[in-house]
Protein backbone atom coordinates (compact mmCIF):
# COMPACT_ATOMS: atom_id res chain seq x y z
CA UNK A 1 0.00 0.00 0.00
CA UNK A 2 1.61 3.67 -1.07
CA UNK A 3 1.97 5.13 1.88
CA UNK A 4 -0.33 8.15 3.07
CA UNK A 5 -2.67 6.75 0.30
CA UNK A 6 -5.89 5.72 0.75
CA UNK A 7 -5.80 1.92 -0.79
CA UNK A 8 -8.99 1.00 -2.98
CA UNK A 9 -11.54 -0.76 -2.62
CA UNK A 10 -13.16 -3.55 -4.64
CA UNK A 11 -16.01 -5.53 -3.71
CA UNK A 12 -16.82 -8.26 -6.43
CA UNK A 13 -15.67 -7.22 -9.59
CA UNK A 14 -16.03 -3.74 -8.91
CA UNK A 15 -13.11 -1.52 -7.59
CA UNK A 16 -14.02 2.01 -5.91
CA UNK A 17 -10.22 4.20 -6.26
CA UNK A 18 -11.50 5.13 -2.84
CA UNK A 19 -12.58 3.15 0.39
CA UNK A 20 -15.71 4.87 1.65
CA UNK A 21 -18.99 3.86 1.23
CA UNK A 22 -21.67 6.69 1.54
CA UNK A 23 -24.25 5.00 3.78
CA UNK A 24 -27.72 5.15 1.70
CA UNK A 25 -29.89 7.35 3.86
CA UNK A 26 -33.50 6.77 3.23
CA UNK A 27 -36.02 9.03 2.71
CA UNK A 28 -34.89 11.21 0.20
CA UNK A 29 -31.77 11.88 2.06
CA UNK A 30 -29.33 9.81 -0.24
CA UNK A 31 -30.69 9.71 -3.75
CA UNK A 32 -29.21 10.11 -7.19
CA UNK A 33 -27.77 13.77 -6.50
CA UNK A 34 -25.32 12.59 -3.82
CA UNK A 35 -25.11 8.79 -4.70
CA UNK A 36 -23.45 9.68 -8.40
CA UNK A 37 -21.73 12.97 -6.79
CA UNK A 38 -19.51 10.53 -4.30
CA UNK A 39 -19.07 7.77 -7.07
CA UNK A 40 -17.88 10.57 -9.60
CA UNK A 41 -15.15 10.97 -6.95
CA UNK A 42 -13.94 7.45 -6.62
CA UNK A 43 -16.61 6.29 -3.96
CA UNK A 44 -19.54 4.32 -3.81
CA UNK A 45 -22.74 6.20 -3.81
CA UNK A 46 -25.83 4.96 -2.09
CA UNK A 47 -29.48 5.84 -2.71
CA UNK A 48 -31.68 5.09 0.20
CA UNK A 49 -34.88 2.72 -1.02
CA UNK A 50 -36.65 2.88 2.51
CA UNK A 51 -39.34 5.25 2.28
CA UNK A 52 -38.62 6.36 -1.47
CA UNK A 53 -41.94 6.87 -2.59
CA UNK A 54 -43.12 9.35 -0.08
CA UNK A 55 -42.17 12.19 -2.25
CA UNK A 56 -44.05 11.11 -5.18
CA UNK A 57 -47.64 12.47 -6.33
CA UNK A 58 -49.32 9.17 -5.76
CA UNK A 59 -48.04 8.49 -2.67
CA UNK A 60 -51.36 7.77 -1.12
CA UNK A 61 -53.34 6.07 -3.41
CA UNK A 62 -50.28 3.38 -4.38
CA UNK A 63 -47.80 3.68 -1.87
CA UNK A 64 -46.21 0.46 -3.57
CA UNK A 65 -45.74 1.64 -6.63
CA UNK A 66 -44.62 4.80 -5.97
CA UNK A 67 -41.68 3.03 -3.84
CA UNK A 68 -40.68 1.21 -6.95
CA UNK A 69 -41.34 3.80 -9.61
CA UNK A 70 -39.32 6.54 -7.50
CA UNK A 71 -36.66 3.84 -6.84
CA UNK A 72 -36.32 3.13 -10.73
CA UNK A 73 -36.17 6.82 -11.72
CA UNK A 74 -33.36 7.75 -9.11
CA UNK A 75 -31.16 4.67 -10.49
CA UNK A 76 -31.69 5.55 -13.69
CA UNK A 77 -30.67 8.87 -13.11
CA UNK A 78 -27.79 8.29 -10.99
CA UNK A 79 -26.42 6.08 -13.54
CA UNK A 80 -26.82 9.11 -16.12
CA UNK A 81 -24.93 11.44 -14.28
CA UNK A 82 -21.75 9.05 -13.13
CA UNK A 83 -19.75 6.22 -14.63
CA UNK A 84 -19.06 5.46 -11.07
CA UNK A 85 -20.28 2.80 -8.60
CA UNK A 86 -23.96 3.00 -7.04
CA UNK A 87 -25.59 0.90 -4.95
CA UNK A 88 -28.54 1.14 -3.04
CA UNK A 89 -29.46 0.57 0.80
CA UNK A 90 -32.99 -1.86 1.31
CA UNK A 91 -34.02 -2.07 4.70
CA UNK A 92 -35.33 -5.87 5.14
CA UNK A 93 -37.97 -4.99 7.57
CA UNK A 94 -39.84 -3.18 4.78
CA UNK A 95 -42.77 -4.58 3.69
CA UNK A 96 -42.09 -3.95 0.19
CA UNK A 97 -38.43 -5.57 0.47
CA UNK A 98 -38.81 -7.82 -2.05
CA UNK A 99 -39.82 -6.02 -4.32
CA UNK A 100 -37.04 -3.12 -3.50
CA UNK A 101 -34.62 -5.68 -3.93
CA UNK A 102 -35.68 -7.04 -7.51
CA UNK A 103 -36.33 -3.29 -8.85
CA UNK A 104 -32.51 -2.22 -7.81
CA UNK A 105 -31.47 -6.03 -9.65
CA UNK A 106 -33.48 -5.03 -12.58
CA UNK A 107 -32.11 -1.92 -12.63
CA UNK A 108 -28.12 -2.94 -12.87
CA UNK A 109 -27.32 -1.14 -9.00
CA UNK A 110 -23.71 -2.27 -8.62
CA UNK A 111 -24.23 -2.93 -5.27
CA UNK A 112 -27.54 -3.87 -2.62
CA UNK A 113 -26.82 -2.98 1.19
CA UNK A 114 -28.98 -5.11 3.37
CA UNK A 115 -29.80 -3.72 6.57
CA UNK A 116 -32.31 -3.65 9.79
CA UNK A 117 -32.84 -7.22 9.61
CA UNK A 118 -31.07 -10.54 8.76
CA UNK A 119 -31.65 -10.66 4.58
CA UNK A 120 -31.72 -14.97 4.49
CA UNK A 121 -35.04 -15.53 2.43
CA UNK A 122 -34.39 -13.88 -0.97
CA UNK A 123 -37.24 -13.29 -3.81
CA UNK A 124 -37.60 -16.46 -6.05
CA UNK A 125 -37.57 -14.26 -8.97
CA UNK A 126 -33.60 -14.01 -8.35
CA UNK A 127 -32.06 -17.08 -10.17
CA UNK A 128 -31.34 -18.59 -6.64
CA UNK A 129 -29.24 -21.05 -7.50
CA UNK A 130 -26.85 -19.08 -9.76
CA UNK A 131 -26.53 -15.88 -7.21
CA UNK A 132 -22.98 -15.39 -7.94
CA UNK A 133 -23.50 -14.63 -11.81
CA UNK A 134 -26.34 -12.09 -10.70
CA UNK A 135 -24.16 -8.46 -11.77
CA UNK A 136 -25.46 -6.39 -9.04
CA UNK A 137 -23.21 -7.84 -5.56
CA UNK A 138 -25.04 -8.20 -1.79
CA UNK A 139 -23.47 -6.32 1.37
CA UNK A 140 -25.32 -7.26 4.54
CA UNK A 141 -25.20 -4.86 7.31
CA UNK A 142 -24.86 -6.24 10.65
CA UNK A 143 -24.05 -5.40 14.40
CA UNK A 144 -22.00 -8.65 15.49
CA UNK A 145 -20.43 -11.67 14.10
CA UNK A 146 -23.26 -13.60 15.49
CA UNK A 147 -25.57 -12.05 13.22
CA UNK A 148 -22.84 -12.15 9.94
CA UNK A 149 -22.14 -15.57 10.75
CA UNK A 150 -26.39 -16.59 10.73
CA UNK A 151 -26.66 -14.97 7.18
CA UNK A 152 -23.04 -16.40 5.73
CA UNK A 153 -24.03 -19.83 6.98
CA UNK A 154 -27.60 -19.95 5.83
CA UNK A 155 -26.29 -18.45 2.02
CA UNK A 156 -23.82 -20.77 2.58
CA UNK A 157 -26.16 -23.60 2.85
CA UNK A 158 -29.07 -22.52 0.76
CA UNK A 159 -27.56 -20.70 -2.36
CA UNK A 160 -24.03 -22.19 -2.56
CA UNK A 161 -22.98 -18.77 -2.00
CA UNK A 162 -22.22 -16.20 0.17
CA UNK A 163 -22.80 -12.20 0.25
CA UNK A 164 -19.61 -10.58 -2.02
CA UNK A 165 -19.31 -8.23 1.48
CA UNK A 166 -20.22 -6.96 4.78
CA UNK A 167 -20.68 -3.96 6.64
CA UNK A 168 -20.06 -4.15 10.33
CA UNK A 169 -22.11 -1.01 11.83
CA UNK A 170 -21.14 0.27 15.53
CA UNK A 171 -23.61 1.90 18.11
CA UNK A 172 -22.34 5.58 16.98
CA UNK A 173 -24.20 5.43 13.74
CA UNK A 174 -27.65 7.88 13.24
CA UNK A 175 -30.93 6.24 12.56
CA UNK A 176 -32.28 2.96 13.73
CA UNK A 177 -29.92 1.06 15.58
CA UNK A 178 -29.31 -2.60 15.72
CA UNK A 179 -28.57 -2.62 19.25
CA UNK A 180 -30.61 -2.23 22.65
CA UNK A 181 -30.07 0.83 24.94
CA UNK A 182 -28.17 -0.99 27.13
CA UNK A 183 -26.22 -2.05 24.63
CA UNK A 184 -25.35 1.48 22.74
CA UNK A 185 -23.11 2.84 25.91
CA UNK A 186 -21.41 -0.89 26.78
CA UNK A 187 -17.63 -0.39 25.58
CA UNK A 188 -17.98 -4.22 24.37
CA UNK A 189 -20.15 -3.34 21.66
CA UNK A 190 -17.99 -0.49 20.77
CA UNK A 191 -17.25 -0.70 16.69
CA UNK A 192 -13.62 -0.93 17.54
CA UNK A 193 -14.59 -3.84 19.77
CA UNK A 194 -16.93 -6.02 17.26
CA UNK A 195 -14.81 -5.54 13.87
CA UNK A 196 -12.29 -8.15 15.20
CA UNK A 197 -14.92 -10.71 15.59
CA UNK A 198 -16.66 -10.47 12.38
CA UNK A 199 -13.08 -10.10 10.09
CA UNK A 200 -11.92 -13.22 11.74
CA UNK A 201 -15.48 -15.41 10.79
CA UNK A 202 -15.49 -14.01 7.13
CA UNK A 203 -12.10 -15.33 6.74
CA UNK A 204 -13.83 -19.07 7.20
CA UNK A 205 -15.79 -17.85 4.34
CA UNK A 206 -13.10 -16.59 2.24
CA UNK A 207 -11.12 -19.76 2.70
CA UNK A 208 -14.23 -21.79 1.85
CA UNK A 209 -15.50 -20.04 -1.25
CA UNK A 210 -12.00 -19.22 -2.83
CA UNK A 211 -13.14 -15.50 -2.92
CA UNK A 212 -12.19 -12.29 -0.74
CA UNK A 213 -14.77 -10.78 1.24
CA UNK A 214 -14.73 -7.06 1.97
CA UNK A 215 -15.46 -6.05 5.59
CA UNK A 216 -16.84 -2.57 6.17
CA UNK A 217 -16.78 -0.22 9.14
CA UNK A 218 -19.52 2.21 9.60
CA UNK A 219 -21.12 4.09 13.09
CA UNK A 220 -19.38 7.04 13.99
CA UNK A 221 -16.55 7.38 11.24
CA UNK A 222 -16.11 11.05 10.65
CA UNK A 223 -12.65 12.07 9.48
CA UNK A 224 -9.67 10.48 7.68
CA UNK A 225 -8.05 9.70 11.02
CA UNK A 226 -10.89 7.42 11.85
CA UNK A 227 -10.69 5.70 8.22
CA UNK A 228 -6.70 5.25 9.00
CA UNK A 229 -7.53 3.83 12.60
CA UNK A 230 -10.35 1.14 11.24
CA UNK A 231 -8.32 0.17 7.41
CA UNK A 232 -5.00 -0.18 10.10
CA UNK A 233 -7.44 -2.79 12.16
CA UNK A 234 -8.13 -4.83 9.43
CA UNK A 235 -11.35 -3.25 7.82
CA UNK A 236 -11.10 -2.99 3.80
CA UNK A 237 -12.95 0.34 3.76
CA UNK A 238 -15.48 2.19 5.74
CA UNK A 239 -19.40 3.36 5.37
CA UNK A 240 -20.14 7.48 6.11
CA UNK A 241 -23.31 8.70 6.27
CA UNK A 242 -23.43 11.31 8.43
CA UNK A 243 -20.75 13.58 7.44
CA UNK A 244 -22.00 13.44 3.72
CA UNK A 245 -25.29 15.37 4.94
CA UNK A 246 -23.60 18.57 4.85
CA UNK A 247 -22.60 18.74 1.39
CA UNK A 248 -24.59 20.65 -1.58
CA UNK A 249 -24.96 17.69 -3.40
CA UNK A 250 -27.12 15.56 -0.43
CA UNK A 251 -30.72 15.46 -1.62
CA UNK A 252 -31.97 17.03 1.61
CA UNK A 253 -33.55 20.35 2.48
CA UNK A 254 -31.04 22.46 3.14
CA UNK A 255 -32.90 23.36 6.74
CA UNK A 256 -32.51 19.58 6.66
CA UNK A 257 -28.32 20.59 6.40
CA UNK A 258 -28.67 23.26 8.73
CA UNK A 259 -29.92 21.33 11.52
CA UNK A 260 -27.02 19.44 11.57
CA UNK A 261 -24.79 22.53 10.88
CA UNK A 262 -26.66 24.54 14.11
CA UNK A 263 -26.94 21.75 16.60
CA UNK A 264 -24.89 20.97 19.57
CA UNK A 265 -23.71 17.56 21.05
CA UNK A 266 -25.92 17.39 23.91
CA UNK A 267 -28.96 17.71 21.05
CA UNK A 268 -28.32 14.30 19.74
CA UNK A 269 -30.15 12.03 21.21
CA UNK A 270 -31.41 8.67 21.12
CA UNK A 271 -35.16 7.89 20.78
CA UNK A 272 -37.73 4.81 20.76
CA UNK A 273 -38.40 4.69 17.25
CA UNK A 274 -42.20 3.56 16.40
CA UNK A 275 -41.01 0.38 15.08
CA UNK A 276 -39.83 -1.14 18.00
CA UNK A 277 -35.80 0.11 17.33
CA UNK A 278 -33.83 2.74 19.30
CA UNK A 279 -33.00 5.32 17.16
CA UNK A 280 -30.37 8.70 16.75
CA UNK A 281 -31.81 11.78 16.24
CA UNK A 282 -31.57 15.56 16.70
CA UNK A 283 -33.85 16.92 19.56
CA UNK A 284 -36.35 19.16 18.64
CA UNK A 285 -40.03 20.46 19.04
CA UNK A 286 -41.41 17.86 17.10
CA UNK A 287 -39.59 14.71 19.58
CA UNK A 288 -40.31 17.14 22.51
CA UNK A 289 -44.04 17.36 21.59
CA UNK A 290 -43.82 12.84 21.22
CA UNK A 291 -41.98 12.51 24.26
CA UNK A 292 -44.32 15.02 26.48
CA UNK A 293 -48.05 13.79 24.76
CA UNK A 294 -49.30 10.91 22.66
CA UNK A 295 -49.28 11.89 19.13
CA UNK A 296 -51.21 9.30 16.44
CA UNK A 297 -50.76 9.24 12.96
CA UNK A 298 -53.76 10.43 11.33
CA UNK A 299 -53.89 8.30 9.03
CA UNK A 300 -50.82 5.20 7.32
CA UNK A 301 -50.98 4.85 3.70
CA UNK A 302 -49.61 1.60 3.47
CA UNK A 303 -47.88 -0.72 6.42
CA UNK A 304 -44.20 0.08 5.25
CA UNK A 305 -42.61 -1.12 8.06
CA UNK A 306 -43.35 -5.07 8.90
CA UNK A 307 -42.23 -4.26 12.64
CA UNK A 308 -44.67 -1.05 12.95
CA UNK A 309 -47.84 -1.47 15.07
CA UNK A 310 -48.91 1.62 13.21
CA UNK A 311 -52.46 1.40 15.11
CA UNK A 312 -50.25 2.23 18.51
CA UNK A 313 -47.82 4.09 16.79
CA UNK A 314 -47.63 7.50 18.51
CA UNK A 315 -46.49 9.35 14.98
CA UNK A 316 -46.20 8.19 11.51
CA UNK A 317 -42.00 7.82 11.82
CA UNK A 318 -42.08 7.42 7.31
CA UNK A 319 -44.17 11.14 7.47
CA UNK A 320 -42.09 12.65 9.73
CA UNK A 321 -38.71 11.53 7.95
CA UNK A 322 -40.19 13.03 4.23
CA UNK A 323 -41.20 16.09 6.18
CA UNK A 324 -37.86 16.49 7.46
CA UNK A 325 -36.45 15.96 4.71
CA UNK A 326 -38.11 18.55 2.70
CA UNK A 327 -37.38 20.73 5.62
CA UNK A 328 -40.31 21.27 7.24
CA UNK A 329 -39.10 20.04 11.09
CA UNK A 330 -41.87 21.79 12.77
CA UNK A 331 -43.78 17.78 11.45
CA UNK A 332 -40.42 15.97 11.71
CA UNK A 333 -37.21 15.23 12.85
CA UNK A 334 -33.57 14.55 11.22
CA UNK A 335 -31.69 11.30 12.00
CA UNK A 336 -28.23 11.44 12.94
CA UNK A 337 -24.83 9.87 14.01
CA UNK A 338 -23.07 10.77 17.10
CA UNK A 339 -20.86 13.41 15.33
CA UNK A 340 -23.35 15.60 13.67
CA UNK A 341 -22.73 18.47 15.82
CA UNK A 342 -18.88 18.50 14.28
CA UNK A 343 -20.23 20.12 11.22
CA UNK A 344 -20.06 23.53 10.75
CA UNK A 345 -20.76 24.33 6.88
CA UNK A 346 -21.85 22.73 4.02
CA UNK A 347 -19.26 22.01 1.39
CA UNK A 348 -19.04 20.13 -2.22
CA UNK A 349 -18.19 16.21 -2.04
CA UNK A 350 -15.14 16.74 -3.78
CA UNK A 351 -13.98 19.08 -0.84
CA UNK A 352 -15.07 16.55 1.57
CA UNK A 353 -13.52 13.71 -0.02
CA UNK A 354 -10.28 15.53 -0.22
CA UNK A 355 -10.60 16.73 3.12
CA UNK A 356 -10.62 13.38 4.06
CA UNK A 357 -7.36 12.36 2.02
CA UNK A 358 -5.70 15.08 3.75
CA UNK A 359 -6.68 13.92 6.71
CA UNK A 360 -5.80 10.53 6.33
CA UNK A 361 -2.27 11.40 5.08
CA UNK A 362 -1.06 13.26 7.94
CA UNK A 363 -2.01 10.47 10.54
CA UNK A 364 -0.65 8.30 7.67
CA UNK A 365 2.78 9.89 7.45
CA UNK A 366 2.48 10.96 11.74
CA UNK A 367 3.03 6.95 12.26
Amino acid sequence: MNLGKMPKLKIGGFEAKIPIIQGGMSVGISLSGLASAVANEGGIGVIGAAGIGMLEPDIDTNYKEANKEALRKEIRKAKETTNGIVGVNIMVALSDFDELLLMAVEEGADLVFLGAGLPLKLPKALPLDKLGDVSTKVVPIVSSSRAADIIFQYWARKYNHVPDAVVVEGPLAGGHLGFNREQINDPDYALENILPGVISMIRVFEERFKKKIPVIAAGGIYTGEDIYKFIQMGADGVQMSTRFVATHECDADIKFKEAYCQCRKEEIILIDSPVGLPGRAIKNKFLDEVKAVARKPLKCPWKCLKPCDFKKAPYCIALALANAKKGNLKEGFAFAGTNAYRADKIISVKELIATLSIEYKKVAFAQ
